[in-house]
């Protein structure tokens, strides 16, 4: 066992050894209640009449759940022997005080380089539910993620009747050809990579498509029982719904927080959101498809097919043939809105949400797409993303190290947090050029101030949906609304009382969402789009949340296998 690299490890240890292409996986639940040992390997998987080798965790795709219970300490030893350089996000986790544990390369840490190891540690504080993980650096999430199972402390019951039994479901996508050669391909002509060639439920496209009799997903069910589903949304780029034939759901948490239940016959999820819902097996015995498709409400090129993966009830002959849901159409704005309107924090005395009342900050940033020059592209331009008129640029150190050690020259600290510019956000289509910069340009956040921060989405080249995810804090989607925000109505608006608290949120198709959080916890976070393909145009920032002043609220010293650049 690794020694304890910061003071406070006084919690039971869960032990998680990670390799990519040779991996060792223990997990200890509390003290010595279970270990298990997985491998690792790049390997040639079978999807859609396609073999190909792809970089897997534990030889397995999706990769190995991890399990730990609220209060653990978790070691997880990632030993790289891909062709890449690698590293690991623990989406969710809210990692205090220890970026160095986060994952994002060049944020919090530099890559794992092939052929070397690091240990991420970590206590778990304060959580349970359904988080993930997944490769941060180039588009290597397309097959390295798994799912997180906090479970809750000992005696502690669930906020809804206890299931029967429980099913993880991990949505993802899938290219014929190697991921990172199909992005490299579409920066070098300036335009967007080609669509993926399927959608995947556990790692499978379902009967749907061709020669995948063997790649389908099937999940049994007892009739009269309940069941936990933990629903994991690891796509690159798509936000997706989600339905099961003749099948509603409750939903009762998001983002691994407890949600007030509501019923449901489909769901909406985007890349990075987590949904747990409970499903009652109360219908005819028989099979039922489940079944995933994109919600796609304007004219952008996606993978619009179907994946699907079976409900079967015990004891039911295989050769019955399933029924398929009804989903939403792929382009229904209408549920997409109401969907999320329903959901609401559960707000109860042992479960409160403490939303900031008092704003001492207050942000907006404007998302942006456009063009850039680029004289070896196909039209002499690339597509590029900003916040803020401002196209993120990745350092070459991790900024968390440059934060700690004061180096100089890696990043600033004066991100607007306003945009230069003011228009018509999602007025008539823009093509107007209004970036400003490149630069790896920061905002600095005093610790413990409780920020607000509007995301608006603009009509610059085209209006898109786009989900933020925010490293090291939870949040409170406290409104959301179509067209400009107006800040001299909008605000009054607010769900201060019980707004859904989440890490991940989906800023509507040509409209505007405003979070709220505490800045308590010190160090570099990252703050991006989670469409692969945005964050790689630029659709990215970090919160610099300065130290402080108790000897607690200070970042952690680096360890002493810190992966170097």
């Amino acid at each position: 066992m690794s020694t304890n690299r910061a003071s406070g490890f006084k919690k039971p240890i869960s032990f998680l050894y990670i390799s990519v292409f040779v991996l060792l996986l223990s997990v200890q639940i509390e003290a010595a209640t279970k270990k298990y040992q997985f491998i690792v390997e790049v390997k040639n998987v079978s999807r859609l009449c396609h073999a190909k080798p792809i970089v897997t965790v534990n030889g397995r795709f999706p990769g190995p759940t991890v399990y730990a219970r609220e209060g653990d300490r978790v070691l997880i030893n990632v030993t790289n022997h891909a062709q890449y350089n690698i590293s690991i996000h623990w989406h969710g986790l809210k990692q205090y005080a220890n970026g160095w544990a986060d994952g994002p390369a060049y944020i919090t840490q530099c890559p794992i380089k092939t052929g070397s190891n690091y240990v991420y540690d970590f206590n778990v504080t304060g959580q349970r539910g359904t988080l993930w993980w997944h490769a941060h650096i180039l588009w290597l999430r397309a097959t390295v993620y798994g799912a997180i199972v906090i479970l809750p402390k000992q005696a502690t019951p669930f906020p809804f009747p206890r299931p029967d039994g429980e099913h993880i479901i991990v949505f993802g996508e899938w290219w014929h050809a190697d991921v990172e050669e199909v992005v490299k391909q579409g920066n070098a002509l300036g335009l967007p990579p080609n669509m993926s060639d399927a959608h995947t439920i556990n790692g499978k496209p379902g009967p749907l498509f061709p020669c995948s009799e063997k790649h389908t997903f099937v999940m049994e069910v007892e009739q009269g029982k309940r069941y936990l589903l933990r629903i994991v949304n690891a796509a690159l780029n798509d936000e997706l719904f989600f339905a099961i034939a003749g099948h509603n759901m409750t939903v009762v948490e998001i983002d691994a927080v407890y949600t007030k239940p509501f019923t449901t016959n489909a769901l909406l999820i985007a890349p990075g959101q987590t949904t747990n819902v409970i499903v009652s097996a109360n219908r005819t015995p028989g099979r039922y498809f489940m079944a995933v498709r994109p919600f796609q409400d304007v004219p952008i090129p996606v993978d619009n097919k179907t994946a699907t993966a079976i409900l079967q009830y015990k004891n039911i002959p295989t050769t019955v043939v399933p029924l398929l849901p009804r989903l939403p159409s792929p382009n229904d704005t209408e549920f997409a809105l109401s969907y999320n309107e329903k959901l609401r924090s559960l707000n109860t005395p042992n479960f409160p949400a403490n939303v900031p009342v008092k704003v001492d900050r207050s942000l907006f940033f404007t998302v942006g797409l456009g063009k850039s020059a680029c004289a070896t592209c196909v039209n002499g331009t690339r597509l590029s993303a900003s916040l803020n008129n401002i196209t993120f640029v990745m350092p070459e150190t991790g900024l968390l190290q440059a934060h700690y050690f004061n180096k100089k020259g890696v990043f600033t600290v004066d991100f607007p947090d306003k945009p230069p510019t003011f228009f018509n956000y999602t007025g008539a289509p823009l093509t107007a050029n209004l970036f400003t910069s490149k630069g790896t340009r920061l905002s600095k956040i005093t610790f413990n101030s409780t920020v607000e921060l509007v995301i608006q989405d603009t009509n610059l080249l085209s209006v898109e949906s786009h989900p933020f995810h925010l490293h090291g804090f939870n949040f409170f989607v406290v409104g959301t609304g179509v067209g400009n925000f107006n800040p001299a109505t909008d605000p009054a608006k607010y769900n201060l009382v019980d707004p859904p608290e989440r890490n991940t949120v989906g800023v509507p198709t040509g409209g505007w969402a405003a979070i709220r959080f505490r800045a308590d916890n010190p160090g570099v976070w990252f703050f991006h789009c989670h469409l692969e393909l945005h964050t790689g145009w630029g659709l990215k920032t970090a919160f610099v949340v300065e130290d402080g002043p108790g000897k607690d609220q200070a970042v952690r010293p680096p360890p002493k296998d810190l992966p170097a650049c």
